[in-house]
């Protein structure tokens, strides 16, 4: 006689095979949250250098902004029309603000013969840099100038090198001087 036993018809065997699932490894939950924790802290890392280089951009696209506009405004201030004299000291107020403002337009009528009376020069910036943001949001650069100007009889050049402390404030979204100092 055989070991086997044999079925019949519709009868069920009496071992059910069914899938055994497959046994983990003891480290592997602790690997997952390994990897887990190294993924949110990656993150948080990327996160904070891109908010950091983002301020950094920021900072600098605004320095640029202030160099360029006091490197405008000092080209305009160290040329002189004695020609246009009214046209200089009208552009000069429109882009004053606070103290210097206030001192430019008590002196405008002096300025204004000074204009008139001197010969025509043209002011250049040499270089300029930002010394520092103030606590105001206003910024302190510091600007080389050369201005050129020539005799009546036009046989003499003569070049005047200056240095200047500009501070620049913002209103709205224009820059303005509150304070220009030439420095010795």
């Amino acid at each position: 006689m055989s070991p086997r036993r044999k079925f019949g018809p519709g009868e069920e065997p009496l071992l059910v095979a069914r899938p055994v699932p497959p046994s983990r490894p003891r480290w592997m939950p602790a690997a997952v949250a390994g990897a887990a924790v190294l993924m949110v802290m990656s993150i948080a890392a990327c996160t904070l250098m891109l908010i950091s280089h983002d301020r950094r951009t920021r900072v600098a696209s605004k320095e640029r902004e202030v160099l360029s506009y006091v490197g405008g405004f000092m080209t305009q201030f160290t040329s002189i029309d004695p020609y246009h004299a009214n046209d200089y000291v009208n552009r000069i107020l429109a882009q004053a603000t606070g103290d210097f403002a206030k001192q430019y337009h008590d002196k405008a009528n002096e300025i204004l013969l000074q204009v008139a009376r001197a010969e025509p020069a043209t002011g250049t910036v040499l270089g300029s840099g930002l010394e520092r943001w103030n606590d105001d949001g206003s910024a302190t650069v510091m600007v080389a100038t050369d201005v050129t100007s020539k005799s009546p009889d036009e046989k003499q050049v003569f070049e005047n090198t200056n240095r200047w402390t500009a501070t620049v404030t913002q209103e709205g979204n224009q820059w303005k001087i509150s304070n220009l100092l030439q420095v010795t």
